[in-house]
């Protein structure tokens, strides 16, 4: 039985749906699909567990999927809402013995740390740093005993910052973005699997937007789309309902979805 496959551990946009003072705007409350925790994914693959972010809600999303174990984390970029949970893989670092590789590019390493040097270097006699950073230009692969797999990073514009997006097994993860060069842009044709960022409908000054998100989709075709990093300005049902008068091919991500790698 192949259980090599991606969780979507969260689907939401920074705050989360719903917000922290219990705002749910147009998202219908009564639907589960709806309740969104910020974005993460986990990639399991042979005897690989791989993260893409920690989120603040990470501790949360790896109970409710039942992950027990995590070997790498990969990050996109140093905001919050991708970073802040990085403590919550505390217990991974105790069940492994051995610090736990972090990869990702040299502005967010900088960030981490300086948030989070004690996770990194020693600071106290009574606790010992749990990570190992990697910080990665290219192309790169993450080994686990005989099993290897393979990450392409692509820089994405996210208003200010350069973030990176991830295609790995002609699955590419582009989480937050705003905009995608032609340079990048030429790496992302012939995909399987296309995620990515869709936060509302209105324009947004770091975030595509539903129109920006099917202009991209409709340049590189992949054969299947999952809209991601969703505002509580969207409905689950809504917007599933608008795409699906579109194409069958593209449908709005939740918090558990599995896709098969």
């Amino acid at each position: 039985m192949n259980r090599d496959k991606i969780i979507i551990l969260g689907s939401g946009s920074s705050v989360g749906v719903p917000r922290i003072d219990g705002y749910w705007g147009r998202a219908n409350k009564n639907d589960l699909k709806n309740n969104r925790t910020r974005c993460s994914i986990y990639i399991k693959y042979k005897s690989l567990n791989i993260l893409i972010d920690t989120s603040p809600d990470i501790r949360s999303q790896l109970l409710k999927n039942k992950i027990t174990k995590i070997d790498n984390v990969i990050y996109t970029h140093d905001h919050a809402d991708q970073t802040h949970g990085i403590n919550e893989l505390r217990p991974f670092f105790w069940k492994n013995k051995k610090k736990i590789n972090v990869y990702t590019n040299k502005s967010t390493a900088k960030t981490l740390y300086k948030s989070f040097a004690y996770l990194f270097i020693k600071k106290s006699k009574f606790y010992n740093p749990i990570l190992k950073m990697n910080i990665i230009k290219n192309k790169f692969f993450i080994r686990k005993n005989k099993n290897k797999f393979f990450f392409e990073p692509i820089i994405v514009s996210h208003g200010d910052t350069n973030a990176n997006g991830y295609i790995f097994k002609k699955i590419a993860y582009i989480s937050d973005c705003s905009f995608i060069s032609k340079k990048e842009i030429k790496k992302l044709y012939n995909l399987n699997i296309l995620i990515i960022d869709c936060l509302k409908f209105k324009k947004h000054k770091t975030h595509l937007n539903y129109y920006e998100a099917i202009k991209y989709i409709k340049i590189l075709k992949p054969k299947k789309t999952i809209l991601t990093n969703l505002h509580s300005d969207i409905d689950y049902k809504k917007l599933k309902n608008k795409l699906t008068k579109l194409t069958n091919n593209i449908v709005p991500a939740y918090d558990g979805m599995k896709i098969k790698i």
